[in-house]
């Protein structure tokens, strides 16, 4: 069916779920993308010209952490199954999620420290560190620790985080797979506490070098290390961008949470998923 179509009144075809019609008011597109009601979630608590603006792609960037958090737990399933293939395309997706959330930030960095200030107050305690969605993200790609699971006590969230932390990440499914491929070790130990960071060291390590040392004999997992390089970089640049934007916007003032603020946020962009899969550059 036709935009044209639609907009002409034509009837949505037979095996169309909304074939038996929507409510009076609205059209196909809004309701089945609840567009009515999307539009109706911005309420500003200033007479400040940009807040609008700060809370429309606050709740953008929530959406995209949903829909990577989709796409990143596809993958890890994937991985899972030996569906290696599929991972990568998955992956692929995933890569152009994360370009949006980085050109997100550009515009929080046009606000002057004047315009923020303006609005800055009706925050009160309001900080993305509070972020459910980013937390179950981190987690899903294996940055564990079960302390940062505290601050989402007692809301609608906290279920859905902690349940994260029980999971195995994106990284252990593709140390399983190296496992598989003979490459590691198999850690079958049943001992082993999901909560806790992926699997690192040395022996992590020299399957990686195996595979960049043989990328023909190992081309799928060769392209599946550099997919991985592709989301750790770009979370890189995501924290980076966030700590920079930070700085141009409050200066050395402390953040909205009770965090340090720039301080914090330096000390977490130095963080690196995958770390073997950054070492093993060196001993090319």
């Amino acid at each position: 069916m036709t935009t044209e179509q639609t907009a002409q009144g034509s009837e949505p075809s037979p095996g169309c779920p909304l074939s038996a019609g929507f409510p009076p008011g609205t059209t196909p597109y809004a309701h089945y993308a609840r567009m009515d009601e999307l539009l109706t979630l911005q309420h500003p608590l200033s007479a400040a010209d940009t807040e609008p603006g700060f809370i429309i792609m606050s709740q953008v960037k929530e959406l995209l952490f949903k829909l990577l958090h989709t796409e990143l737990t596809t993958a890890r399933d994937q991985l899972g199954k030996d569906r290696l293939g599929d991972a990568l395309w998955t992956l692929r997706r995933s890569a152009r999620v994360q370009q949006v959330l980085l050109v997100s930030w550009e515009t929080f960095s046009v606000l002057s420290p004047v315009e923020f200030a303006e609005f800055r107050d009706v925050l009160g305690s309001a900080s993305g560190f509070q972020s459910a969605g980013y937390r179950r993200l981190e987690f899903l790609l294996g940055n564990k620790n079960p302390a940062m699971a505290q601050p989402h006590r007692d809301t609608a969230g906290y279920d859905a985080v902690v349940n994260q932390l029980h999971e195995p990440s994106l990284y252990d499914a593709a140390l399983a797979l190296l496992a598989r491929r003979g490459l590691l070790t198999p850690d079958d130990s049943p001992a082993r506490d999901a909560t806790r960071p992926y699997r690192t060291g040395a022996e992590v390590e020299e399957a990686w070098r195996t595979v960049y040392r043989d990328p023909v004999r190992h081309h799928d997992l060769h392209l599946l290390a550099e997919a991985l390089m592709d989301t750790a970089d770009q979370f890189a640049r995501w924290r980076y961008t966030h700590l920079v934007t930070v700085q141009r916007m409050l200066g050395a003032k402390p953040g909205t949470g009770g965090t340090e603020g720039v301080a914090w946020l330096a000390r977490i962009s130095e963080h690196r998923f995958f770390p073997e899969l950054w070492s093993v550059r060196s001993t090319l």
